[in-house]
Formats: C-alpha cells, structure tokens, sequence
C-alpha cells in the first residue's frame, strides 16, 4: 500500500476534483466512458459537502469564541473569512451533484 503525504490527505479531503474525468476530451465513446465514470463517482459529493459545512460551521464557532471571548475582532476576521468562503464551495458542489444525477445533466450530455 502507497502512503501519501499528509498535504495529498488534505488536498484529496477537501477537494473531489481528482474524483473526476474530463468528458470534452476524445472521442464520443471516451466522452461518454468519462460522463459514466463521473456519474458512477458523484455519489462521493454530499460527503464532500458536508466536510465543507462541518469546517465552515467549526470555523464561524471559532470566530465568535474569538471576537465574543476574547474581544479580538482581527483574529476572529481570521476565522470569519473562510468560514464564508466554504458556503460558496457548499453550493458549486451541490450543484455538481444535482447536474449529474440529474436528468438535466443528461440533456446537456445529449445536445452537445
């Protein structure tokens, strides 16, 4: 068994870009063969998506301990910022997941 490094782990925690194959490469059979496989791999996304939530959530609790607690209003923004970053990452991969297992993801397979 291969290990990886621990900034891999991380990467491949947070981010399910390596879950996925590029479908506007090759030819319509790869093309297709890469939609299947990315279908076949999103159901790994609501977990995705509740990783980004739980870090999101942990890292508001954390600037309000800070800003509430602490009175530091700098290392809270610290915290602050991310923790609303991870809302938008939340919904791109929420919309990810509903355009694969979708039926409307099959429609714009089908009309290019």
């Amino acid at each position: 068994m291969q290990y990886l490094p621990f900034h891999s782990l991380l990467y491949r925690y947070l981010f399910y870009g390596w879950l996925f194959r590029d479908a506007t490469r090759g030819n319509r059979f790869e093309q297709a063969a890469a939609l299947r496989h990315n279908r076949a791999q999103a159901h790994w996304l609501p977990t995705y998506m509740r990783r980004w939530l739980v870090v999101g959530s942990l890292l508001f609790c954390v600037a309000a301990f800070c800003e509430t607690v602490l009175d530091s209003p700098q290392l809270s923004a610290l915290f602050y910022v991310p923790s609303v970053l991870s809302m938008p990452m939340s919904f791109l991969t929420a919309f990810c997941w509903i355009s694969l297992v979708s039926k409307w993801g099959e429609y714009r397979a089908r009309s290019k």
